[in-house]
Parts: structure tokens; C-alpha cells; sequence
């Protein structure tokens, strides 16, 4: 006998309800374990997502905000007769700025008015960051030195709002708190999503717009259910880019996709025909690092300004790029880093000794697995769309931010009242349940920090189910209380 036994009264009426024939079918059998599951999780998951969706409202407002912070380094005056001067000169006054650094790559100014980024391994850089020093491409000033983390560049606001967002800047550990949160979001906003379209309304304009009247749980409901189903498709976008960087999640994505033929290709800068590319996925997919420093290379060099001009002849033709000097033995590597619509990716290695192209590889040949994940990645960091990726992104940071006050506000002013009694899986039809249960199984041990924190959850739903068996059992005591 468990609590919903006792619960349920001992009528021939009552019986008649519990027989196979009359228990709800479909999604009215289906709703109430929808809804105890959203519940539980909105309830419990909701302050990893409430942090998540803070730190993330941060990171997106911190892409255009570091532009304004570091306006110094980043910007100077276009004079009348600009004309830039030579990368290598610019690399050679960087050098001298920091004389224990080791220059790594160059990235030229995108557009007039911008600074050159000379990218340095030095010892004074915080650890997975490289030293920016920024130069002024028409007089050659050094106009300050920051480090930058990742192929995205970020500067040192950026990069702390991003360790926030990540892992709360407590390591590996703290890594498990964005994925808990990104394991959970999909689900439930998904749930959300079908217990607000089942849910029973008078008219269609309930489901988009947020009904008006006095402040009660029913407009609070309202306004939940409508930004929901306005937001859920960039929350589950949000969910599912944010679990290509977790820890265990992420092994079993990127594994999936190289079974799938959708590995990221590498590019080959040996000069002897070897790959000098990590494996696919090492780069930002893994954590935005820019790898180890590379010595200069020894023999010829034809130097980097006319590397440049034969990456430019092999089509690298965005004005946003980025060079990474050679390697004893590798050439030099020429990338496109214009991560806006529409993309531009391409890259070449450039034989330091002649000049002539050692490899070429172009976005358009990436497999399509390998162009929605990269396009996927650069989206959940506002890069993709510029500003308006940008304000995007901030817009569901605040939206997720209110669905989960909104959520907690309905939980109090319901209190203390369930939201449907356990027992919800019975009412399930084996036709339903069965495939159900398998499919949970099969994400809980994909998602694996789904899969735990979901038996967790169950294993408390039983232990409070046990005490209130008990105390059902024991009935009230002499003093009145239960």
C-alpha cells in the first residue's frame, strides 16, 4: 500500500475510476508526470539556471561593453595619409615593448582606426591567455598590453565574466554547475512548453499574449507560460551549444559527431606534408585556448608581410584575420576569423621558405555537422550576428532570468498545496511508459549529469513519499498535530 492508497477513498465509485478501462490516455495520462517533473526541476535545477542566465546576461552586454573599456587599446586616429606600416615592423616594436615574450600570431586591424594585436607567450600572463600588445598601425605606438584569452580575443573584463558563466571561478568543479544547468534547461523548457499548449484556455490569444487583470498565481502563470513559449527555442539552442563545452556531456557529443563524419578538418602547415593542427575539437570547442607558444623557425623566411600577401592570393580575402608565425618545420598560418554572417573561415599555410601554399582549407568544405557546431559555438557567444546576436542573447538571459522568479513567486503563493500527487508514472499507459523510460534511460546516460541529478530527485520524491507513509499510518497525535 503506498500514500496514494490511502489517499484514494475505498468506493466502488472511486474503483470503477481506477479500472485500465477509465484511466486518461495520451497526454492526459502523460500530463501529470510532465508536470511533477518540471516542478521538481524548475524548482531545484532553477538556482544553477538563475546563475547561469545572470553570468550569461553579463557575458553578452561584456562583447560591446569591451569595446568602450579598452577603446585605447583597441582604436586610434585614422591620420589623413594612412597608410599602415609593415606587420614585421609592427612585430619588431612589439618585441622591443616586451623583450621576454615570445610573439605567437598577428592580427592585423580589421578595419581603419584599429589597432594590431601582436600576441605574445609570456611569462607574466595569467595562465591560457596570451600577452596582447597593441599596436598603432600607422605610427607604430605601443598602446598598451592586456592579456587575451581564445580565438575570440577576450580581453581581461571578458574573460572574467566568461570564468564566472563557465565554472564561477572554482575549476573543474565549478564546471559541473553550467552543466547541471545546461543538462536541465532543455528539459525544461520543452516540459514548460507542452503542459502550456495542453493546457485548456477560452481563446487562442491566451497561448501568445500574457493575460491582464489584478496581480494573482493566474497572471503570474500567464505571464510564465507566454515569455516560455516566446523564448524556448533559443533556450534550447542555448542548452544544447552550452553542452558541446562541458565536461562529460561534451565527450559524448564530440564523440558522437567524429562517428557522424563531423569532426572539424585540420589544417596541414608541415612543411614536410605533416598535420601541425591539434586533433579536431582541441581549439575553442575545448576552451577557447590558443596552444602552446611557438619558437620562431629556423633556414628561410620570407617574413610575415609576404606570407600575408600569398595567403591573400590563395583567397584569404576577409580583412579580419589572423597569423600564426611558423614553427621549426611548419609554415605559417593564415586564418580568416570574420565569425559574422556571412562566415569567413578559410585558411592557408604559407611555406616560410618560398611562399607557395602548403595546404588550403575553406569553411564551405567543413561537413555539415562541423559548420552547425562552429556557427552553433560562435551564436551562444554573440559573435555570430554581431550586435544583434549581442542584444539577443541578452534578452534570453533577462527572459530566463523572470521565468524563474516567476516560477518560484507561483510555487509561494501556492504553498502549501502540491502541484499533483505522486504516483503519476501509474496513470501512464505500458504503451507510453515503456518507451519513455527507455528514452530517459538513453539520455540520462548520454547527459550524464541529467541522468544523476534525475535519480537523485527520484530518491528524494521516494524518501518524502516514505515519511508521509508513516505518518499517514501513525494518524494525528494526541495534541492535533500530523
Amino acid at each position: 500500500m503506498t500514500i496514494d492508497d490511502l489517499a484514494r477513498p475505498n468506493t466502488p465509485e472511486a474503483r470503477a475510476t481506477d479500472t485500465p478501462a477509465a484511466r486518461p490516455r495520451g497526454w492526459a495520462a502523460l500530463r501529470p508526470l510532465v508536470l511533477r517533473l518540471h516542478f521538481y526541476a524548475g524548482v531545484l535545477v532553477a538556482p544553477f539556471l538563475l546563475v547561469a542566465a545572470v553570468s550569461g546576461l553579463l557575458y553578452a552586454l561584456a562583447v560591446p561593453a569591451e569595446k568602450l573599456v579598452y577603446a585605447h587599446e583597441l582604436e586610434v586616429p585614422v591620420p589623413a595619409d594612412a597608410t599602415p606600416l609593415p606587420l614585421s615592423r609592427q612585430v619588431e616594436l612589439a618585441r622591443a615593448a616586451d623583450p621576454d615574450g615570445t610573439v605567437t600570431a598577428v592580427w592585423p586591424g580589421a578595419e581603419p582606426g584599429a589597432t594590431t594585436r601582436v600576441l605574445m607567450a609570456d611569462p607574466e600572463a595569467p595562465e591560457g591567455t596570451s600577452m596582447g600588445v597593441f599596436v598603432d598601425p600607422y605610427t607604430g605606438e605601443i598602446r598598451g598590453q592586456l592579456p587575451s584569452y581564445g580565438s575570440s580575443g577576450a580581453l581581461p573584463l571578458r574573460t572574467w565574466i566568461s570564468g564566472l558563466h563557465v565554472d564561477l571561478h572554482l575549476g573543474e568543479l565549478g564546471r559541473n554547475y553550467s552543466e547541471l544547468a545546461a543538462s536541465w534547461l532543455w528539459v525544461v523548457a520543452l516540459g514548460g512548453l507542452l503542459l502550456w499548449i495542453g493546457r485548456r484556455r477560452r481563446n487562442r490569444r491566451a497561448l501568445f499574449l500574457p493575460e491582464r487583470g489584478p496581480k494573482s498565481r493566474r497572471r503570474t502563470l500567464s505571464w510564465h507560460g507566454t515569455v516560455g513559449l516566446w523564448t524556448v527555442a533559443g533556450l534550447v539552442a542555448l542548452s544544447a551549444t552550452g553542452l558541446t563545452w562541458s565536461r562529460y556531456a561534451g565527450e559524448n557529443i564530440g564523440s558522437v559527431q567524429d562517428r557522424l563524419g563531423g569532426a572539424t578538418p585540420t589544417l596541414s602547415a608541415d612543411v614536410a606534408g605533416g598535420t601541425a593542427g591539434g586533433p579536431a575539437g582541441s581549439g575553442e570547442h575545448a576552451g577557447h585556448h590558443m596552444g602552446m607558444p611557438m619558437p620562431a623557425a629556423k633556414g628561410a623566411d620570407i617574413g610575415i608581410d609576404k606570407a600575408v600577401e600569398a595567403a591573400r592570393a590563395a583567397g584569404i580575402d576577409s580583412p579580419s584575420i589572423s597569423v600564426v608565425l611558423p614553427a621549426e618545420g611548419s609554415g605559417y598560418v593564415v586564418k580568416e576569423t570574420d565569425k559574422q554572417f556571412p562566415v569567413q573561415l578559410d585558411s592557408v599555410a604559407v611555406n616560410p621558405a618560398d611562399g607557395t601554399v602548403l595546404d588550403e582549407l575553406r569553411f564551405a568544405d567543413y561537413p555539415l555537422l562541423a559548420q552547425l557546431t562552429r556557427v552553433g559555438i560562435d551564436a551562444h557567444m554573440g559573435l555570430f550576428l554581431g550586435l544583434f546576436n549581442q542584444l539577443a542573447l541578452a534578452a534570453l538571459g533577462l527572459a530566463l532570468v523572470l521565468l524563474v522568479l516567476w516560477g518560484y513567486r507561483m510555487w509561494w503563493l501556492r504553498r502549501p498545496g502540491r502541484p499533483v500527487a505522486r504516483g503519476a508514472w501509474r496513470r501512464v499507459p505500458p504503451t507510453m511508459l515503456l518507451p519513455l523510460l527507455a528514452a530517459t534511460a538513453l539520455v540520462g546516460w548520454f547527459v550524464p549529469l541529467l541522468g544523476l541529478s534525475l535519480l537523485l530527485f527520484l530518491a528524494v520524491d521516494v524518501a518524502a513519499g516514505f515519511v508521509a507513509k508513516v505518518r499517514a499510518r501513525r494518524g494525528p497525535d494526541p495534541a492535533g498535530t500530523v
